[in-house]
């Protein structure tokens, strides 16, 4: 009887633009006081990309740095997965221009757009490329730039969001470390409560889709929060009990992260208070695809995850998405 080989997580990198954008100045240009959106959001600064910065050049650092941590070389890398739905541009896929920037010549490359799901979604996805070719390694990156899409006028977007990228190199593992179990799930009936409304095939850019502006991130807050809490938990509880694990024996709780007052709305409504849950939207904001990878990153640098910890890994975004993942750590990764 064959055995599937584990697959978990080699190394973790992360990249947030050198640019700070403080409570201040996005008060200043939203028309809010400084503290309405400390309270409402519980963040307190954000980075904003250069003007000669895309998503692909955060994609490659994140990369770069996921690539040494795990002591792996671009040349190793067979399938290049990256989570955006900022794009450099509608062709070609990101991923091309990240393949190019760290020279994963050997490597398979796509995109994938479920917005703040996407690089949970990425992870299984490799999990599942790694098992169909064994020996095999992935890099998943997650990385979004939203600061060129912000409508300013409208304080409940404008607030919340900035710039980064995170990654994870993916291969085999030694048993028990490694990816437990994966939930995926979609809800297009939610589809316009987080939406870019122009620039696609249905209403291409134009003179009046830029007048009306059609091309800035819209998200209608509280429908999206009332969405999280109610289907979330549930899909959490799922995940765990068909991998056979209580939530009780959660060491950490890596989230999307969207608002602060959401997250410890969402740790309370899971059950998952015993965890550590990890928070980087204080200081980076919400940086969509980017959020749950780069959380990752900062948790493994602090050196907050020990060996043989489980993970949990749970985003949602735009579509409406939802992705889980778990994971029992092993260090070194």
């Amino acid at each position: 009887m064959t055995t599937e080989p584990s697959i978990g997580i080699l190394g973790t990198g992360s990249y947030v633009p050198g640019t700070e954008v403080t409570n201040a100045e996005i008060a200043a240009r939203v028309g809010v006081a400084e503290e309405w959106i400390a309270d409402r959001t519980q963040i307190t600064g954000r980075r904003f990309a250069a003007p000669d910065e895309a998503t692909s050049d955060l994609a490659i650092r994140a990369a770069e740095r996921a690539l040494k941590s795990a002591g792996v070389s671009a040349g190793e890398i067979d399938y290049l997965i990256v989570s955006t739905s900022t794009p450099d541009s509608p062709q070609p896929p990101t991923a091309y221009h990240v393949q190019r920037g760290i020279n994963a010549n050997a490597a398979a490359c796509l995109d994938i757009n479920v917005v703040c799901s996407g690089f949970v979604y990425g992870l299984s996805l490799a999990q599942a490329l790694i098992r169909q070719r064994p020996g095999s390694r992935a890099l998943v990156i997650g990385a979004d730039l939203y600061s060129r899409s912000l409508d300013f006028s409208d304080r409940r977007t404008a607030v919340l969001l900035g710039d980064g990228a995170g990654a994870a190199v993916v291969g085999e593992v030694e048993p028990p470390y490694g990816f437990l179990g994966f939930d995926l799930a979609a809800r297009g009936d939610a589809h316009h409560l987080i939406r870019v409304e122009a620039g696609g095939s249905r209403r291409p850019a134009s003179a009046e889709t830029v007048e009306e502006g059609g091309h800035f991130f819209r998200m209608e807050g509280r429908a999206v929060r009332d969405f999280v809490l109610e289907h979330l938990p549930d899909f959490i509880n799922a995940l765990c009990e068909r991998t056979g694990t209580a939530l009780e024996r959660v060491d950490h709780f890596v989230p999307h992260q969207p608002n602060g007052v959401l997250l410890s709305q969402l740790v309370e409504r899971c059950g998952l208070t015993a965890a550590e849950t990890h928070r980087t939207l204080d200081r980076y904001g919400n940086t969509g695809s980017a959020s749950v990878a780069l959380t990752l990153d900062t948790a493994h640098l602090g050196n907050r995850l020990r060996d043989g910890d489980l993970v949990l890994l749970a985003a949602f975004g735009g579509g409406m998405s939802l992705g889980a993942g778990l994971l029992r750590w092993r260090v070194g990764a």
